[in-house]
């Protein structure tokens, strides 16, 4: 009888658990090389497509070429919600000293 108990507590868990995940939304990570220049400059950006706003406020924030195991890497752009009284200011590649540097886009105030 313990076992049984001990059994049927276990799954009562296990179900609780995946009951409360299964709700979760897990989104891929969106890392900017921020960091010494390199020598490569970047590749011109891709034109990339997309359909209307997911939902009303919604901005798109184009892609980008970032810098990952010693090479550019294109990072495709998303939606993300608007921020009242703030701009997009997109990420963008500068010429510094003999190479290149990335300047990460980030959310800048009106």
């Amino acid at each position: 009888m313990r076992n049984l108990r001990g059994s049927v507590r276990n799954v009562a868990i296990v179900a609780a658990l995946s009951a409360s995940l299964s709700a979760c939304v897990v989104y891929p990570a969106r890392v900017a090389y921020v960091g010494p220049t390199v020598a490569v400059a970047p590749p011109p950006p891709i034109v990339e497509t997309y359909s209307a706003p997911p939902y009303a406020g919604a901005v798109w924030l184009g892609g980008y070429w970032g810098w990952e195991g010693g090479r550019h890497v294109w990072v495709g752009g998303h939606w993300e919600r608007a921020r009242p009284g703030y701009y997009w200011a997109p990420h963008h590649w500068e010429r510094v000293g003999g190479g290149w540097r990335m300047a990460p886009g980030h959310w800048a105030r009106r």
